[in-house]
């Protein structure tokens, strides 16, 4: 939960129980959101149909259920029936299903062919470098800025990939023409970027974007 974008004090909230909807001794429910519960061994199958049938999923109006017994992992899309069934070390391997939890919904294209291991593992390696320059972004402070912009890059990355974006390597090849040799000037690229595509219709001309950034502006027309 913290990996997709919730604040510490909302994590706070549900630790303590405020803010935690579930009607199942132990687990952990956000409304709107996901129905968590940790089990003894050999009991996960049993664990999350408890949690499908649960009163409380329904009512609190769940995406996901996901429960584990620190060895198996299994979680489903409540929405559209799709399942993982995984070692539980295994499963950030499949975060990409869980991307709805930060805000993006994903497409059927994304699902079944972007997010293998491989593209897995090297946004995880971003990640680590972009700590390592900036680490003050791994600080509880900071860390939902982190997780905020990376599930950005996610979501122009895959953009690109399920032509979202009009036009070939649209993002990729704009951060590229337009950055300094030495990248100096990269993280201001990737801002006005981001700030084009969350300028409204109307307000583009008072905004002064640049003009190598309102090519992205394409996606926002619809």
């Amino acid at each position: 939960m913290e990996a997709f974008g919730n604040k510490a004090t909302t994590i706070n909230r549900l630790r303590s129980g405020n803010t935690n909807k579930t009607d199942i001794a132990g687990a952990v429910l956000q409304y709107n959101n996901i129905h968590i519960s940790a089990c003894p061994t050999g009991e996960v199958l049993k664990t999350l149909e408890r949690l499908k049938n649960s009163p409380a999923t329904s009512r609190q109006k769940t995406k996901f259920i996901l429960a584990t017994d620190g060895e198996e992992f299994q979680a489903e899309d409540i929405i559209s029936g799709e399942t993982i069934v995984c070692a539980y070390k295994d499963f950030p391997d499949h975060f990409g299903f869980f991307l709805p939890l930060a805000g993006i919904s994903t497409v059927k294209q994304i699902s079944e062919n972007a997010f293998d291991i491989r593209a897995t593992s090297r946004l995880n390696r971003l990640y680590v470098e972009l700590l390592k320059d900036n680490p003050e972004w791994g600080s509880t402070h900071r860390r939902h800025d982190m997780n905020h912009f990376m599930a950005r890059l996610v979501f122009c990355f895959f953009a690109e990939d399920t032509d979202i974006f009009i036009g070939n390597g649209l993002f990729t090849d704009t951060i590229a023409q337009m950055s300094a040799k030495d990248s100096s000037n990269t993280h201001e690229i990737i801002s006005e970027i981001f700030r084009a595509m969350n300028t409204k219709k109307e307000d583009r001309i008072a905004a002064e974007l640049p003009r190598w950034a309102e090519v992205l502006l394409l996606l926002t027309e619809n």
